[in-house]
């Protein structure tokens, strides 16, 4: 851990204002975005962030910096959106299936609409994936994590990790068979 962070830490522990802001603001938008994208929901992602933010403060003083504080915020978030998503005991869709063959060929922004079409119907794949091959998905693509990073946020091995990637891309690859060569 570098220098200032670990500062930053120490300070949050001692319960400096100061501090608790610094560390809030460095890493807030990652937490939404983890967030937004496990829910697919900006308010609920907002929620979410409050939340993680809440209980990080209130649990620094378990952080024992055995693994980099990223690791176990990573950990804290991903918890939040299985709560979360527990409760509600629903996905929220991004979008109605289908919607990217709705397309005009005369129209000039072709190109554009289809690659937001693309876009849109791959986070409505991710989104209804479970949470277990949900989170290695995020983390590796989303937040560029390693194998090893990612089994230390989930608390598992690596071999756990690649075997749930390779569920994920088995399972997107299926629901996504029907855009094979939409973008050339």
């Amino acid at each position: 851990m570098n220098e200032p962070q670990s500062d930053v830490l120490e300070a949050s522990r001692r319960g400096d204002q100061d501090a608790l802001r610094l560390l809030f603001e460095a890493h807030k938008d990652r937490v939404y975005s983890l967030a937004l994208r496990f829910t697919g929901d900006g308010t609920a992602a907002w929620d979410l962030t409050q939340e993680v933010f809440i209980k990080v403060f209130s649990k620094l003083g378990e952080f024992r910096n055995q693994a980099k504080f990223e690791t176990w915020l990573y950990r804290i978030v991903l918890n939040a959106c299985i709560d979360q998503q527990r409760r509600n005991k629903r996905l929220i869709p991004l979008e109605k299936p289908g919607t990217y063959n709705r397309m005009s060929e005369s129209q000039p922004q072709e190109k554009s609409y289809i690659r937001r079409q693309v876009t849109e119907a791959v986070q409505a794949a991710v989104a209804r994936l479970s949470p277990k091959v949900k989170a290695p998905i995020l983390l590796r693509y989303v937040e560029g994590l390693s194998y090893e990073e990612i089994a230390e946020v989930l608390g598992c091995g690596a071999g756990t990790v690649a075997a749930r990637l390779n569920r994920g891309h088995k399972i997107l690859a299926r629901e996504l068979a029907g855009l094979r060569g939409v973008m050339q």
